[in-house]
C-alpha cells in the first residue's frame, strides 16, 4: 500500500474511465476542484469504445418524441467539432427511401400515425421523414454542417453500391468521432489539469464515515485508501453493481442492459458518406466507411443478461445485420467479408419499456445526500457526454460553492488547437516536415494526435529514427508516446482503443508490441502518464 493515498482528501473520487467518468474528471479538475478517478481496466475499454463512433442528434429519437435529448445533441455536434477536429469530423449519411420500411410498432409517432393515417400501416412516409429531417436540421443552432438535401440515386454516385430499386434518397449531416481516443484525451487533459487517473485499479469498497467517503482500491501497486468528499458513480454497465456491492446501498433506480453489436467488413464501397438503412422491422443500421479500407455496420439492440465483460456479437447477431445490409446493397455481403466484430454494453435508465430498442438514450443522474453525496450515473450518448458532466458538476455544486463556473464549451482537448477544418493544411504541413511519411500514414497521425503528433515524430528524418517498426506504421517512438501520455500498458491498449491498428496487424507483431510494452514498463523506460 502506498501511505500516501490516505494522506490526500479529493473533492471527488470517480469510479469508472469510460466516457462519463473521464468528462467530468476533466470539467472538476478545470473548475478547481481535487479529482481521483479509479478504472478497474483500461480507459474505455468497455461501453466506451463499443459505440457506433457517432456524434449524432439520434434522428430515430425524434420517434420516440425525446425532443429535449435530440435538441441537446444536436446543438452538441458542433461544439465538440470545434474542439476536437483531429478525432471528429462531420459526414453525410445516406437515407434510401422504400416504402418497404416500417416504424417500430410501439413508438408514439407510430401510434399517432396508425390513429390519424390507418392507410400507412406502420410505413415511414417520405414526408414524415422529411419532416423530421427539417427539424433535425433547425432545433440545434447548426451552423458549419450542411442540410439536407434530396438524392437522384440513379445519378448520385451514392447509389451504385445500391440494389436498383432505390431511386430516391435523403442525405443530412452528423460527426464521426473516435470514441476510444476521446476517452483517452479527456482522462490526460484531466491529469494534466491535476486529476489522478488510476487504471488498472477496482474499487473493493467506499463507505461512508462522518463527512468523508473511505474508499478502497486494489490496483497495480497493491491495495489504496483514498478519502473525498463526494463519490461519483461513473461505472457504466456496472453502475448498479458499484450501488450494491461497493457502496452496500439499496438502489431506488433501475438500469436496463442493452447490447449493441457491431460487424466491419471489407470495403463495400468507394465514397466517403454513410448509409442510414431503414428495415421491415422498424429498426434502422448503419453502413460507415471505417479506418479507409473497411465497412462499419450496426448496431443491434438485445437485453443482455449476463456480466458486461462477457459482450459478444453472436452469430446471430452478426446474420441480422448481413441480412439488414443485404436488402440494400446490390452485391451480397457474407460471413466471410467479416473481418472483425465487437459489442458493447448500454447501461439505460430503466423507464419501463417494452423494448430494448424503446428504452430511452438520455442520461439520468440520481443524488444520494444520505451522508456525504454520491452521485449515480444512469445511462447517457456519447454525443452528450460533455452537457452531462456539466449536469454532474451543477448537482454537486451545493457541496462545492468555490467551485468555478462551467467552461468546456468548444475549448480543445489535446492536440485539437487548430480550425475544424484545418486536417487536410494539417497533414500537408507534417508530410512537409518528414517526406518519408505516406499519404496514409500522415493522415493517421493527424487524426489520432492532431498538433501533437509533431511532438513523436521529433526530428526525425527517416522511419528507422522513429525506433523499432511494429507493423501498419506503428512505431517505437508512438509507442512510448502512447504509454508516457496516454495511459498505455498493453498492446490491446493500443491496437484496439488507442487506434484500431489491430484490423492490420498480424498476431505476431501485436504479440511482439506487448513483449516490448511488458519489458518497457518493467524497466521504467517510461515515465507514468500525465
Amino acid at each position: 500500500m502506498n501511505d500516501r493515498t490516505a494522506e490526500v482528501v479529493s473533492d471527488l473520487f470517480i469510479i469508472g474511465g469510460g466516457i462519463n467518468g473521464c468528462g467530468i474528471a476533466r470539467d472538476a479538475t478545470g473548475r478547481g476542484l481535487s479529482v481521483t478517478l479509479a478504472e478497474q481496466g483500461d480507459l474505455a475499454q468497455g461501453t466506451s469504445s463499443a459505440s457506433t463512433k457517432l456524434f449524432h442528434g439520434g434522428l430515430r429519437y425524434l420517434e420516440y418524441f425525446e425532443f429535449r435529448l435530440v435538441r441537446e445533441a444536436l446543438e452538441e455536434r458542433e461544439t465538440l467539432l470545434v474542439a476536437m477536429p483531429h478525432i471528429s469530423w462531420p459526414m453525410r449519411f445516406v437515407l434510401p427511401l422504400s416504402p418497404d420500411m416500417r416504424f417500430e410498432s410501439d413508438t408514439p409517432t407510430s401510434r399517432l400515425l396508425g390513429w390519424t393515417m390507418p392507410w400507412t400501416k406502420g410505413r415511414r412516409p417520405d414526408w414524415l421523414i422529411r419532416l423530421g429531417l427539417y427539424m433535425y436540421d433547425t432545433m440545434g443552432g447548426r451552423k458549419i454542417l450542411p442540410a439536407t438535401r434530396t438524392l437522384d440515386l440513379t445519378r448520385d454516385p451514392a447509389g451504385r453500391p445500391l440494389k436498383p430499386g432505390f431511386r430516391k434518397a435523403f442525405e443530412y449531416s452528423d460527426c464521426w468521432v473516435e470514441d476510444s481516443r476521446l476517452v483517452a484525451l479527456n482522462a490526460r487533459d484531466a491529469a494534466q489539469r491535476g486529476a489522478r487517473i488510476l487504471t488498472r485499479t477496482r474499487v473493493t469498497a467506499a463507505e461512508r464515515r462522518g463527512d468523508l467517503w473511505h474508499i478502497t482500491t486494489d490496483g497495480p501497486q497493491g491495495q489504496g485508501h483514498h478519502t473525498a468528499r463526494a463519490l461519483v458513480n461513473a461505472g457504466g454497465p456496472w453502475v448498479m453493481d458499484v450501488i450494491r456491492n461497493v457502496a452496500h446501498i439499496n438502489p431506488t433506480e433501475g438500469v436496463r442492459l442493452v447490447r449493441g453489436s457491431h460487424i466491419v467488413t471489407r470495403k463495400l464501397f468507394d465514397h466517403d458518406r454513410c448509409y442510414f438503412f431503414q428495415g421491415t422491422d422498424g429498426r434502422i443500421i448503419f453502413a460507415i466507411p471505417y479506418e479507409q479500407d473497411f465497412t462499419l455496420i450496426g448496431t443491434t439492440d438485445k437485453d443482455h443478461q449476463s456480466a458486461p465483460s462477457d459482450a459478444r456479437c453472436t452469430d446471430e447477431e452478426r446474420d441480422y445485420l448481413l441480412a439488414f445490409a443485404n436488402q440494400y446493397f446490390a452485391q451480397t455481403v457474407t460471413k466471410d467479408d467479416v473481418v472483425w466484430t465487437y459489442s458493447g454494453v448500454r447501461p439505460l435508465y430503466n423507464d419501463g419499456a417494452k423494448s430494448a430498442t424503446a428504452a430511452t438514450r438520455d442520461y439520468v443522474l440520481k443524488l444520494d445526500e444520505n451522508g456525504p453525496p454520491l452521485l449515480n450515473v444512469f445511462g447517457g450518448k456519447i454525443t452528450t457526454y460533455r452537457r452531462l458532466a456539466e449536469s454532474a458538476l451543477a448537482k454537486l455544486a451545493p457541496f462545492f460553492p468555490q467551485a468555478k463556473p462551467a467552461w468546456t464549451a468548444r475549448v480543445a482537448l489535446p492536440g485539437g488547437n487548430f480550425p475544424h477544418d484545418g486536417v487536410g493544411a494539417l497533414t500537408a504541413k507534417l508530410k512537409a516536415q518528414h517526406p518519408f511519411l505516406t499519404d496514409y500514414w500522415a493522415a493517421r497521425l493527424v487524426r489520432a494526435y492532431g498538433t501533437e503528433a509533431t511532438q513523436i515524430l521529433g526530428n526525425a528524418t527517416s522511419p528507422e529514427a522513429l525506433g523499432q517498426d511494429f507493423g501498419a506504421t506503428l512505431t517505437e517512438a508512438e509507442v512510448r508516446w502512447l504509454m508516457s501520455h496516454e495511459f498505455a500498458l498493453s498492446a490491446a491498449d493500443i491496437v484496439w482503443r488507442r487506434s484500431k491498428l489491430g484490423l492490420r496487424m498480424s498476431a505476431d507483431q501485436i504479440e511482439r508490441l506487448d513483449r516490448f510494452m511488458a519489458d518497457a514498463a518493467s524497466r521504467a523506460i517510461v515515465p507514468a502518464a500525465e
